[in-house]
């Protein structure tokens, strides 16, 4: 993804017949889990149990107005693209990863969170690279095979799907100006970096059996609006201050959301992203 098309880069996925008959550790047939990986377009929630700040969080108003009530962390005036999918596939929300007393994860987990990239370099210190997210799965395959057993836990992992939304943040404006590495290289070796962090992430989920991998694209047009935002300040309501929680305290906010292709200043609104 450019830095051109990051504002825009966010997906149309088609998923193919899910289906899931049991929800619970003893009874197994054929259940279906998805397991999320990224940054603000995925997250559900993971950045609200992290040292972070408000500039990498969404619970607050007017975040998830048209779905949760009270916000629970979603970039978003409702739902995502992951929570979607697994509406579709007859499942329940995946729950982020860090949410306090979760840890079955029966269905998958997610473990997005805004702000992070490919690169562990990328807002350090305020997100969940990526190469910890993968670790993170690690350690469900593990609750996975201390429950189920090696035979069925790898079943479960290779028949889940994994979705991806990485690799905007690393780029373009989103970038901090003294990022070393990003001034170190050409924007060709950058893009090179980039796409070789994410194939060793692939690479490690291939290893732990997934095989079933979607990632965000560009999507098609629609709406009445799709440069403006609907939450924020300045031109085109793109400052990112939707909700006055980040210095910036003074904000406008649409009067019809599912007009406009972008909620705040950088993400979809719900029914872009349905």
């Amino acid at each position: 993804m450019t830095a051109a098309s990051s504002k825009s880069g966010f997906l149309v996925l088609f998923i193919f017949c899910l289906s899931v008959t049991t929800d619970s550790w003893g009874a197994i047939d054929k259940r279906v889990a998805v397991f999320v990986f990224g940054d603000s377009l995925f997250d559900p929630g993971n950045n609200n149990y992290i040292n972070t700040t408000t500039s990498y969080q969404a619970n607050f108003w007017p975040y998830g107005e048209s779905y949760f009530t009270p916000p629970i962390g979603r970039f978003s005036n409702g739902r995502l693209i992951p929570d979607f999918i697994a509406e579709y596939a007859g499942l329940p929300l995946i729950p982020p990863y860090l949410e306090p007393g979760n840890n079955e994860f029966t269905y998958g987990a997610n473990f997005a969170s805004a702000g992070a990239g490919a690169l562990i370099d990328t807002r350090a210190g305020f997100v969940v690279d990526i190469q910890t997210q993968l670790r993170y799965l690690g350690d469900v395959e593990k609750n996975y095979r201390d429950n189920l057993g090696n035979t069925e836990a790898q079943q479960l992992l290779s028949s889940a799907i994994y979705l991806f939304s990485c690799g905007a943040n690393d780029y373009g404006t989103f970038v901090d100006n003294n990022l070393s590495i990003y001034h170190s290289f050409t924007d060709e070796q950058y893009t090179d970096i980039i796409i070789g962090n994410l194939t060793n992430i692939i690479k490690g989920i291939y290893a732990k059996g997934g095989r079933k991998f979607r990632f965000l694209t560009v999507p098609l047009s629609g709406f009445k609006d799709g440069e403006t935002a609907c939450c924020g300040s300045g031109p085109f309501r793109g400052n990112n201050g939707c909700g006055g929680m980040r210095g910036i305290k003074e904000y406008e906010l649409c009067d019809n959301v599912n007009e406009f292709l972008i909620f705040d200043s950088a993400h979809p609104n719900e029914q872009a992203s349905q």
